[in-house]
């Protein structure tokens, strides 16, 4: 094993001078990674996103934009054959047809390369012609991102930590119920494995539906043509102080373990490590609707994330990595347009809080992070109403039935967001079922009918500001 790992080192290092080498000599290329916690829109970002690139009007933020440098962008083959293409035309023809649709989310990796003709500034730009800057963007499910945490954790650990965060959980008494019973088996056969694993997975689709973030294993929920497979039939187990050889417990672990190196492993070797930048969509306001635990889960979870990154350690994803690092990492708050843009501050601040504990432990190293509120596509549009004799600053738009089809107008009043974060951190800290000083509403919206001219992308909120942050300096 030891070997090996130098070996793949090697790999990497190697790689890394290549991808340099390249740089220097051929087009500079971005890989931006895309990945989002549940229900936070990742595939309508990406679609936003390379609309309102080929399409400019409305990115005023970008600053290659303002200046006038980007003298045009197109759609090209990616350059991996064996991944698929993001399907970037039929997600767009979801969001601008006669009745607009939100598109379907994406289920494994894809890919799509957009390729900007970008001229120099300062001096050079009397000098020098336009220069071709590619931006590959590769997505991939929030989930599977999560098993970043996962890595450098054995079986013991990852079972300790997992049955701890459920003893609270009401979703999770029907697993809980069957790993007890499961516990000290020596004897066991496929069935009552599998049972087991159904058992967990059940507990993980619940706790998705409920608001929660810590989703592990992440391909339990998208496990694709591995459905049924050891390496995706496991759960956690009470750890046990000398397991039988041949016991159930031992049979978890083996199977934890290859599913970290025959399944997560490839994933963060194969894409994640060539990764620049990276952007984590986030739906906040979706946890603080569910309530303070869900907003303490969505903070824990974040902060394995970040935590992978932490350097001064032996950690797996630094011994990946091998000098190739994401350089920049935005947290993204999604659904900004669900809110007035008067409360647009402070879930931005209440963002920066969720992940500053992270940040500030992890350092990473000359990585740059910055997170913020947005909006990839714009759904609502802004009133303010009287009610009781005050106004109320309220959103209104097409309401989103439960079966994905549009509904009536209305309007929603989400509640006022504290300008201090900690009113909201600190009772999720503390355990609380519920908020004690405020609830915070939350409506599905329907995407609005689109009426673009010309040079337009579809309308939205700082996608412009989170692009230049991501990119701006490599244009």
């Amino acid at each position: 094993m030891v070997i090996g790992a130098i070996a793949e080192g090697v790999a990497r290092q190697v790689e890394a001078v290549g991808d340099t080498v390249s740089g220097v000599f051929l087009d500079p290329v971005i890989r931006l990674g895309v990945t989002g916690l549940a229900r936070s829109g990742k595939t309508v970002f990406i679609t936003s996103l390379v609309a309102n690139l080929l399409d400019r009007a409305r990115m005023p933020g970008l600053v290659a934009q303002a200046d006038g440098r980007i003298a045009a962008a197109y759609l090209q083959p990616q350059p991996d054959d064996t991944v698929p293409r993001f399907d970037y035309e039929t997600h767009l023809g979801a969001l601008t047809s006669a009745a607009p649709h939100w598109p379907d989310s994406t289920r494994a990796v894809s890919e799509l390369r957009l390729s900007l003709k970008v001229r120099p500034s300062g001096l050079l730009g009397g000098l020098q012609g336009p220069r071709t800057v590619h931006l590959d963007i590769i997505d991939y499910p929030g989930e599977w991102l999560l098993d970043l945490g996962l890595m450098d954790l054995s079986y013991a650990e990852w079972s300790a930590a997992t049955l701890e965060r459920l003893a609270a959980r009401e979703a999770a008494a029907g697993f809980l119920s069957a790993a007890q019973g499961f516990t000290g088996r020596d004897a066991w056969e496929e069935p009552d494995a599998q049972a087991l694993a159904r058992a967990y997975t059940a507990y993980l689709e619940a706790a998705r539906a409920a608001g929660y973030s810590d989703l592990t294993p992440g391909r339990f929920l998208l496990p694709g043509e591995m459905a049924g497979s050891p390496a995706l039939t496991f759960a956690p187990l009470p750890v046990e102080e000398r397991p039988a050889r041949k016991g159930l417990w031992r049979e978890m672990e083996r199977r934890f373990e290859a599913y970290k190196s025959q399944v997560a492993k490839p994933f963060f070797r194969d894409h994640f490590a060539r990764i620049d930048r990276q952007v984590v969509l986030v739906d906040a306001l979706g946890a603080i609707h569910q309530g303070p635990r869900a907003v303490e889960d969505l903070r824990r979870t974040l902060g394995d994330i970040l935590g992978a990154f932490r350097p001064g350690r032996n950690s797996f994803l630094t011994r990946l990595l091998m000098g190739q690092r994401v350089e920049k990492i935005l947290f993204a708050a999604t659904k900004a347009d669900h809110l007035h843009h008067a409360q647009h501050g402070a879930l931005s601040g209440i963002m920066q809080a969720l992940v500053r504990d992270a940040v500030d432990r992890a350092r990473f190293a000359g990585a740059e992070t910055q997170a913020m509120a947005i909006a990839s596509v714009r759904a609502t549009v802004e009133e303010t109403l009287n009610h009781e004799g005050r106004p109320l600053d309220c959103v209104r738009g097409t309401l989103l039935a439960e079966d994905g089809t549009r509904g009536r107008m209305a309007a929603m009043y989400p509640g006022e967001l504290p300008e201090d974060p900690g009113r909201l951190l600190n009772p999720a800290r503390a355990g609380e079922a519920a908020w004690l000083d405020g609830e915070y509403a939350l409506m599905k919206f329907a995407p609005a009918v689109l009426r673009l001219k010309p040079g337009e992308g579809p309308p939205h909120i700082r996608l412009d500001r989170a692009t230049q942050f991501l990119i701006g300096d490599r244009l």
